[in-house]
């Protein structure tokens, strides 16, 4: 069968970073591994769907890595309970895709956790609220901020924003009008310049649902760009996670990595090289990122617990 150029250009892409990678990293990362220094911690999102196979595969693997790291904490980037959220603390989906999911001891540590759109469609105080059930659960806002101590010397500030209203709805149209109208985005980015302006961290990693840039089917957020992006310059953000596309990905603006990571359930075959590209892949995954003092490792992992990719951020962004 003839292939398109656009799919002719995935395929290229694709097979030359696995060839690359592949020749310089090892397989089976977490099978015997030794905890890296300095601050572990998982990111992932895109994942409630009560215990599909895809998910069970992620979850299994973020055990696996969690135990081989001494990871510290999870990020969730959001789209926590699909299709439609949940609808109160007492939803049973609390059980079938979070808890029963996510058993692994090793995942038994703080997770802190953001909104995405597929939250949106239900009840998304109830997410706020649930830390009063289960404490291993943390979202204190839709938008707020969170220190981690590196070593006994160097703090890192992360900032968790609420970027659906940002994104207007524009590509899930069950997200209530009214529910948007009450998120008021010149407060939120006041906020966000506030916090980043007031941080005197040597680290700052910003976390929200939506891309900024991305090779992915949903492609880039306009308003993330706009607004969002020049802050993370301004301040010398060193690196934004996000989800939303389902695959894991690295990408570059100016100092700023972006890395994708919306590969806990249902993982989309559509990653297509972008100007600011590093790294792309349909996969199910995760990130296991190792801050220390001077660097930030990031590490992408697929649902087999292999090593796709790694990337080394230094403290200046770079």
């Amino acid at each position: 069968m003839k292939q398109s150029r656009r799919q002719f250009v995935r395929t290229l892409f694709v097979a030359t970073q696995a060839a690359a990678v592949g020749s310089l990293l090892p397989r089976n990362l977490f099978a015997a591994e030794a905890p890296i220094s300095g601050l572990n911690f998982l990111v992932f999102g895109d994942w409630g769907r009560q215990g599909t196979k895809d998910q069970v595969e992620v979850a299994t693997q973020m055990g696996i890595a969690a135990d081989a790291v001494k990871a510290k904490f999870v990020i969730s980037v959001g789209d926590n309970f699909y299709e439609n959220g949940v609808a109160s603390v007492d939803d049973p989906q609390w059980q079938s895709s979070f808890e029963k999911v996510y058993n692994a001891p090793s995942l038994q540590v703080p997770w802190w956790v953001i909104l995405g759109n597929h939250d949106y469609h239900g009840n998304c105080d109830a997410q706020i609220e649930y830390h009063k059930i289960n404490p291993r659960w943390n979202m204190p806002a839709r938008y707020y901020t969170r220190t981690e101590r590196i070593d006994d010397k160097t703090v890192v500030d992360f900032f968790y924003i609420d970027t659906t209203p940002m994104a207007l709805a524009s590509d899930d149209k069950k997200v209530s009008g009214d529910e948007l109208k009450t998120q008021k985005l010149d407060r939120q980015i006041t906020w966000l310049e506030s916090a980043l302006a007031a941080s005197t961290a040597p680290w700052k990693i910003v976390v929200g649902h939506h891309p900024v840039y991305s090779g992915g089917i949903h492609g880039d957020t306009p308003y993330v760009i706009e607004h969002v992006l020049p802050l993370l310059e301004k301040y010398r953000v060193q690196a934004y996670f996000n989800g939303h596309d389902h695959d894991l990905q690295h990408l570059q603006a100016g100092r700023v990595n972006l890395f994708c990571s919306g590969g806990g359930s249902k993982p989309r075959d559509f990653v297509l090289p972008t100007a600011h590209s590093k790294f792309g892949r349909g996969t199910g995954g995760f990130i296991a990122a190792a801050l220390k003092t001077d660097a930030l490792e990031v590490r992408l992992i697929d649902d087999k617990g292999e090593q796709l990719y790694t990337a080394t951020v230094p403290r200046n962004g770079g």
